[in-house]
């Protein structure tokens, strides 16, 4: 039995941080570069998993009357869940946040906050939506796998294969192309970018739209791995993934993905006790990080933060 709760937690964990990770490099990103706490990205996470749902049924309708959807269904509801939590994203940015670019911290903080809130109740009180809760649908049939003593779904593959694909893919374009320089010049000094020829504003508004579309992504997976999606879905995993960043260094790519992938391990190991210790443990993360190290595993206070 300990063998089974070993194996089966190391997996669960494995890929409940990999929803964590893609939400969380959304916080870390945007404060690596504007130093803005977006309290609302939880709700472009909730955004992801309601367009993933119509992406669903859109597609699954197109393909099926010239091919069999396959998992060339699950590719397009992946782009249409990205490309809505992006478009989210960068309209928030736009629209709430650029504005406010040079106001206080606190202005920004509460513009976010009433971002957090408008999607929400914007979403329940949209007649084809509602408040209640609906099943998300079956994207692909699920198929169970034994290894060991513990049960493996093709869902969790696909969570696993898709975060780290996505996470690949964000580390090599910051390090390894112009515009991930580009980001990095901007979160080191706007005016110093600004001089030498970068767009800044262009700069954030596309750290806002990676992060949208991460968040998207991960409300992809959420609804195949929970299969249960409402208005207020993303105020608890959009909090546990901001203790993710703080945890890992907030402003800190891979200090993102380690928190993330710790905070996943370390709630499912509670969940196993009690739910409802998983539910709180991560509160308990963040008051022991910020009274023991309050800049995180990897944070430094002279960092690089992007």
């Amino acid at each position: 039995m300990g063998t089974y709760f070993s194996l089966q937690q190391i997996i669960n964990g494995l890929q409940l941080g990999s929803i964590y990770a893609l939400i969380a490099l959304g916080y870390t990103m945007v404060y690596g570069i504007v130093r803005l706490i977006n309290f609302a990205h939880g709700d472009f996470f909730m955004f992801g998993a309601y367009a993933s749902y119509g992406a669903f049924f859109m597609f699954n309708t197109l393909l099926s009357s010239y091919i069999a959807p396959g998992n060339l269904l699950l590719v397009f509801v992946l782009i249409g869940a990205m490309a809505a939590g992006a478009c989210v994203a960068m309209l928030s940015n736009r629209i709430a946040y650029r504005r406010l670019r040079y106001k206080s911290k606190l202005s920004t903080l509460v513009a976010a906050i009433g971002v957090s809130m408008f999607l929400e109740y914007f979403f329940s009180a949209f007649p084809a939506i509602g408040p209640s809760p609906r099943g998300f649908p079956e994207v692909l049939p699920k198929v169970m796998w034994k290894i060991g003593s513990a049960q493996v779904s093709n869902y969790v593959v696909i969570d696993l294969v898709v975060a780290a694909a996505l996470m690949t893919g964000l580390t090599l374009l910051v390090q390894k192309t112009s515009l991930g320089r580009a980001m990095r010049a901007v979160s080191q000094d706007k005016d110093a970018a600004k001089l030498m020829g970068i767009n800044v504003e262009g700069i954030i508004s596309f750290t806002f739209l990676i992060g949208g579309a991460f968040a998207g992504a991960a409300g992809l997976l959420a609804g195949l791995t929970y299969p249960r999606i409402m208005p207020y879905m993303g105020i608890m995993p959009g909090l546990k993934a901001f203790i993710s960043a703080v945890l890992g260094g907030i402003g800190n790519i891979p200090g993102a993905m380690l928190g993330a992938y710790i905070m996943g391990m370390v709630e499912t190991t509670a969940n196993i006790y009690n739910s409802l210790l998983g539910e709180g443990i991560a509160f308990v993360i963040l008051i022991i990080v910020l009274l023991v190290r309050p800049t995180g595993i990897l944070g430094e206070k002279t960092a690089d933060k992007i």
